[in-house]
């Protein structure tokens, strides 16, 4: 019986030795060595295409102010719509943007007589003032009168006045 008994153990320690290795790695179970940890590979990083240069701003008419004198910026220094026949009248063209344009003043008297057309080439590089005159030696006639402002050629503002 005894020798039973220690079969018996034998079989039971082998069975577990068995069940022990075939827990302890499948890898190993299938032939293959087992694996090392790692982690995954960094990705490359993403090149951010370069910013695309911003588009020129094409040049636009902002305001037109009328006036009895400029500053050295063109600007209106005296804003009026009321003249004297012996003032000299400018109109003072504020525009945005970039680029060649080109400005036209078209000064009128009472019913569409010309008075005076004036056409200025210009370039700017942003914010910038382009100034217009008229002006008559021996006065202007008393009355309504009108600029209108075109840029490449197309009316953009335009403003009423008079001579009192």
């Amino acid at each position: 019986m005894m020798l039973q008994r220690t079969s018996l153990a034998i079989a039971l320690a082998l069975a577990t030795t068995l069940a022990l290795s075939a827990c302890s790695n499948n890898d190993t179970a299938s032939g293959s060595a087992p694996m090392p940890a790692t982690s995954a590979p960094a990705s490359p990083p993403v090149a951010t295409p370069p910013a695309a240069p911003e588009s020129p701003v094409p040049v636009s008419v902002a305001s037109v102010d009328l006036g009895t004198a400029v500053g050295a910026n063109q600007e209106v220094t005296s804003p009026t719509t009321t003249f004297t026949p012996q003032d000299t009248i400018y109109a003072s063209v504020s525009t945005l943007g970039s680029g060649n344009a080109t400005l036209e003043a078209k000064w009128t008297y009472q019913d569409g007589q010309s008075v005076k057309d004036d056409t200025k080439s210009i370039a700017p590089t942003g914010p910038a003032t382009t100034a217009f005159s008229i002006s008559k030696p021996d006065g202007w006639p008393v009355g309504d009168y009108h600029v209108k402002i075109s840029l490449d050629g197309k009316q953009v503002a335009s403003k009423d006045f008079s001579v009192k």
